[in-house]
């Protein structure tokens, strides 16, 4: 039996198509209305930094996107982006003597 792979959905992926896209931001523009600089919303928006509880609650004051579910859908994705390398990660089971 083949086992099914989830794709981990990145917070930056669904906040960008989902939220933003849709309203007609782009980077700039939601960088201002969040106060935060460009780099660091553009690095979240495409996937190549974590979103931070801080940024979580300024969507959530701008957008109304509740930060517990942002911070959920970081924590899911980072899981199994780790469950990806579990056969990498080099930890042996310990055995109390």
């Amino acid at each position: 039996m083949v086992e099914a792979r989830i794709r981990p959905v990145h917070p930056g992926e669904m906040l960008r198509e989902d939220l933003l896209e849709p309203l007609g931001l782009n980077v700039s523009k939601a960088a201002t209305i969040l106060r935060v600089s460009r780099g660091a919303l553009s690095a979240v928006l495409n996937e190549r930094a974590a979103l931070s509880s801080e940024m979580a609650y300024r969507f959530e004051k701008a957008f109304g996107v509740k930060t517990d579910f942002l911070l959920r859908v970081q924590a899911r994705y980072d899981a199994l982006i780790a469950q990806e390398r579990y056969a990498d990660i080099d930890v042996e089971r310990y055995v109390a003597a």
